[in-house]
């Protein structure tokens, strides 16, 4: 199990790689005391047999640089194959602002080729590879040297098995002519604004019982001072102070350092010093905030005049749909945005791109009174009207 420690090994690895037409690749990071997540380990993998086709890059090694993996990752005759891929890119992106490019996600592509939502690795090994895993080491603190051999070889067998599963996929969705749905899935991960972090918008994520502007104006100013402190100093945002103080202060509305001694969850870090006079701040200009600037949340949905009939005829049509294409349903359309089509929307991702083509045409039609749904047996048929 070979372990790259030098620019100059990786980039002959890279080198050799790039005469592929694909390598698969993977991460292990540590983010439970940090902001942004530590890249401890990356492994990477050619097709090929042998030792020297899988390594194990140590990016905590002084003088490493990984340039000639972001030479490959740019390189756009080699497909760059992960599992999951989202984390990963964001490290890229954050560290690089790089992305993999042409990407393929095989946790997407398996979705698509009906191994249900949101399969893990471990399933995709044991149902493609024939292979079992060792997970003992997955939880292990990847940031201490030396690695073990298990942790070794636990890591390299997330990207040897890759190749098989990604072979087996891609050839699949060249079967089915499905490659472009993956393409479509990808748009949103390979997309740098998908890891761009927008303290002003961070107030979207705390979860609150009212809809008071000025109650909701506090919690934004809040939630900004609590992202910009937190991404400044690189701690997680729950070190500064968690989402149930955040909601307590912004009812509260502490003007001074003794209201804040009074708080019940805010913790005893953050009633002093720089976190304590940002909350005052960040309070004070939620309390001042005009009107006019108020944050409001998106209630469109709520007001939906959903036919509760015609919604369950959605779902039935949906499960007919996904089971004939083998596509896991919530793939095509999770239950808030039947819903949505039931009421009268038609800006729902189902009802675009290649969703449109399994299940949002004749989900229209059936809206429009074009079809209806029959039942034989356990098989649910489109019947022309």
């Amino acid at each position: 199990m070979r372990t790259l420690t030098t620019t100059d090994e990786l980039a002959a690895f890279c080198a050799a790689a790039r005469q592929h037409p694909y390598v698969t690749l993977d991460t292990e990071f540590l983010r439970e005391r940090t902001y942004y997540s530590k890249l401890c380990l990356i492994q990477v993998a050619m097709p090929g047999e042998g030792d020297d086709t899988a390594v194990l890059v140590d990016p905590l090694v002084e003088g490493l640089s990984l340039q000639p993996l972001y030479e490959l990752f740019r390189d756009t005759d080699v497909v760059k194959v992960f599992h999951a891929a989202r984390q990963d890119l964001e490290i890229f992106q954050v560290d690089a602002r790089v992305i993999p490019d042409p990407l393929f996600d095989t946790q997407v592509a398996a979705m698509v080729c009906g191994f249900g939502e949101q399969v893990g690795y471990e399933t995709l090994v044991r149902k493609i590879a024939k292979q079992g895993l060792d997970k003992t080491s997955r939880f292990t603190d990847w940031s201490r040297r030396p690695l073990t051999e298990a942790q070794k070889k636990y890591a390299l067998a997330d990207v040897t098995h890759l190749r098989v599963i990604y072979e087996y996929l891609n050839a699949e969705l060249e079967k089915t002519g499905r490659a472009k749905w993956v393409k479509e899935e990808l748009a949103v991960l390979t997309d740098p604004a998908t890891y761009e972090i927008r303290p002003s918008e961070a107030w979207k994520r705390v979860k609150t019982r009212t809809s008071s502007g000025r109650f909701l104006a506090i919690v934004r100013e809040l939630a900004r001072f609590r992202e910009g402190y937190a991404k400044a100093c690189n701690i997680p945002r729950n070190r500064v102070f968690k989402d149930d103080a955040l909601v307590e202060l912004a009812s509260t509305k502490p003007a001074s350092m003794q209201d804040l001694g009074r708080s019940r969850l805010l913790l005893r870090e953050a009633r002093k010093g720089e976190i304590a006079e940002g909350i005052l701040a960040a309070v004070r200009a939620g309390v001042d905030c005009d009107p006019a600037d108020f944050p409001r949340l998106d209630k469109s949905r709520d007001k939906l005049q959903v036919n509760p009939a015609l919604a369950d005829l959605l779902r039935v049509l949906l499960k007919a749909k996904t089971e004939s294409a083998g596509v896991a349903p919530k793939l095509i359309a999770p239950a808030s945005d039947l819903d949505a089509i039931a009421a009268g929307m038609r800006d729902v991702p189902a009802l675009s791109g290649w969703r449109r083509e399994v299940f949002g045409e004749d989900a229209l039609r059936l809206c429009e009174g074009q079809i209806a749904l029959s039942a034989k047996g356990r098989d649910v048929r489109v019947v022309e009207l």
